[in-house]
């Protein structure tokens, strides 16, 4: 039996050498009708997928027909099945040496070659199939990527002027040549091949683009301009074209020019919104800036008149103006994109961040219950949702949100501070004290520096009159480093009084009285240690002026009317 698996084996040349030839058989007709019986069965096999019995039976053809060529493309196609590539390789090589009339047996060896990551043998089975088969010249396109893989730039070159010859100009041709040629550093013929595409499609605004562009990443602009001047003379709405030239006299320094071109691209309608929202990102991330906010803000407006529809119009809008600071018109904005479709999470994020910023706690809640249903396993949204249940006094409600948000912050442990520190003042305003203090002591284990919660948990613990020795200890920590903060000096100060330390405490309360936000609270708290230095009349002039001021207590009416102290 002719043993082809055997015979590959056995080979002492390199792999990219053909096969010798078989050794010369006598073939008789009966012979040949018995090798077609056995190629008959062979190919029902191979149809069915049974490659196995296929692989036997061709080779059984193979020992009384040495001469059969497709059956030993056939059993190349099964080795390489088996990525046998070895072995498959001799057998294609016998096929094409048997039939070089056959393009596919040429089209399988090429293909056995590259799989071996032998570049060079594939093209030179491409080049021998396109000598002397017939209608084979598509795969001049194969050739020229076989020589890109080997890095021969100039038999790629080549290839591709052959194509042109056969196919005419072509812009993909065009693109790959400019692409080797500036790899060879030879720009000059690659806007060559740029014009060149112009020339023959005079009507195609694209290919000044793409001419454009090779110049433009060339460092080439000012070489680029006249183009995209005469592109936009012929069509007033070549949007990239506009684009491009704004670009350029903006790094040029004509920021007049680069505004009137920007201007002109923002106004059309049919031009994609995703490069203006580049463009106006771009100016978003300078601000805030006085030279630019104007042109900005003008910018934004036009997207939203070209794509009323388009959520992204007023997604960007949003951003603007909350760089700007313009926090009622960036809340706009956002929910004009929500009504729009807007789905994306940072958006929702966005809405609820300007909420709470604003104290639009039922609107915070509102949305953020809508936005949680949609993105239920996001922290941030538990955040902004349980700080506006916090600060609607709904402590139930924001207990449950941020233990959720807790647990989705994963191994976030920035994220799980935060969410401790608003635990720690909710838990404290439903009673649960041990809760409250784990939750602020695991908030300032992350972050010790952490003002809020050094506030919050010294002022609440000095109001229970508990642990006033780590009251103290935040509380000046606190003042230290906020020596100006009418809140946190207050805090200080009833933390003093608390422990008795009455002349202490009138030092810091009088400290914050100078700062600028008063509330009823402090005035009051002045009053209450007054009365304790025994100071009457002082301590009841400054509990009627508490008296008609936010955030005063419940008993300030029966301090005034009794000039006495109660707690």
């Amino acid at each position: 039996m002719l043993n082809v698996e055997v015979s590959a084996q056995k080979k002492k040349k390199k792999d990219k050498k053909e096969a010798k030839e078989a050794p010369s058989v006598v073939v008789t007709d009966e012979d040949k009708r018995k090798a077609e019986l056995y190629h008959v069965e062979a190919e029902k096999y191979y149809i069915l997928d049974d490659f196995a019995k296929s692989f036997v039976l061709y080779q059984q053809s193979l020992e009384v027909d040495p001469g059969n060529a497709t059956a030993y493309y056939r059993i190349a196609q099964i080795l390489v099945r088996r990525n046998e590539f070895d072995k498959a390789m001799y057998n294609a090589q016998r096929a094409v040496k048997l039939d070089e009339k056959n393009k596919y047996f040429y089209l399988l060896l090429a293909d056995i070659y590259s799989k071996k990551s032998d570049f060079k043998s594939a093209a030179e089975t491409y080049e021998a199939m396109i000598r002397k088969c017939e209608k084979v010249d598509e795969y001049l396109f194969e050739l020229a990527a076989l020589y890109i893989y080997q890095e021969d730039y100039s038999m790629a070159l080549n290839i591709y002027e052959r194509i042109e010859e056969k196919f005419g100009i072509n812009e993909q041709v065009i693109a790959q040549k400019q692409k080797l040629y500036l790899k060879q550093s030879n720009l000059d013929l690659a806007i060559a091949e740029g014009q060149k595409l112009i020339d023959a499609f005079p009507g195609e605004p694209r290919y000044v683009i793409m001419l454009a562009e090779i110049l433009i990443s060339n460092n080439q602009s000012e070489r680029a301009v006249p183009y995209l001047e005469d592109l936009v003379r012929r069509d007033p709405e070549s949007a990239r074209a506009l684009l491009m030239l704004a670009d350029h006299y903006r790094k040029s320094g004509d920021a007049k020019k680069s505004n009137e071109y920007l201007n002109q691209a923002f106004g059309i309608s049919n031009l994609d919104i995703q490069p203006k929202i580049q463009v106006l990102a771009g100016f978003i991330q300078k601000l805030p800036n006085s030279d630019i906010e104007a042109m900005a803000l003008d910018l934004g407006e036009k997207i939203k008149i070209a794509h009323p529809d388009d959520p992204r119009s007023f997604e960007i809008n949003g951003d603007l103006n909350m760089r700007l600071g313009n926090d009622l018109l960036a809340l706009d904005n956002y929910k004009k994109a929500l009504d729009l479709g807007a789905s994306n999470f940072s958006t929702w994020q966005n809405v609820l961040q300007v909420q709470i910023k604003l104290e639009k706690y039922e609107e915070a809640i509102s949305d953020g219950e809508q936005a949680l249903e949609l993105f239920p396993n996001q922290a941030g949204i538990c955040w902004f949702l349980g700080t506006a249940y916090l600060a609607s006094k709904a402590y139930d409600s924001a207990v449950e949100i941020l233990e959720q948000g807790k647990k989705l912050s994963g191994s976030n442990e920035e994220l799980k501070s935060f969410f401790n520190a608003q635990l720690g003042d909710a838990y404290n305003n439903i009673e649960e004290y041990k809760k409250s203090d784990e939750s602020y002591e695991a908030a300032l284990s992350f972050d010790p520096e952490n003002d809020h919660v050094l506030n919050n948990y010294s002022y609440f613990l000095s109001l229970r009159k508990e642990n006033l020795d780590l009251a103290k200890k935040m509380s000046t920590k606190l003042v230290l480093r906020n020596p100006d903060n009418s809140t946190y000096l207050d805090t200080h100060a009833w933390v003093l009084y608390m422990r008795g330390e009455y002349k202490e405490a009138k030092i810091y309360i009088e400290k914050a009285l100078k700062g600028s936000d008063i509330s009823g609270t402090i005035i009051e708290h002045y009053g209450d240690i007054l009365f304790k230095l025994g100071e009457v009349d002082l301590a009841v002039k400054q509990w009627q002026k508490a008296k008609g001021m936010d955030e005063s207590s419940e008993l300030i009416d029966k301090k005034i009317a009794d000039r006495k102290l109660y707690e």
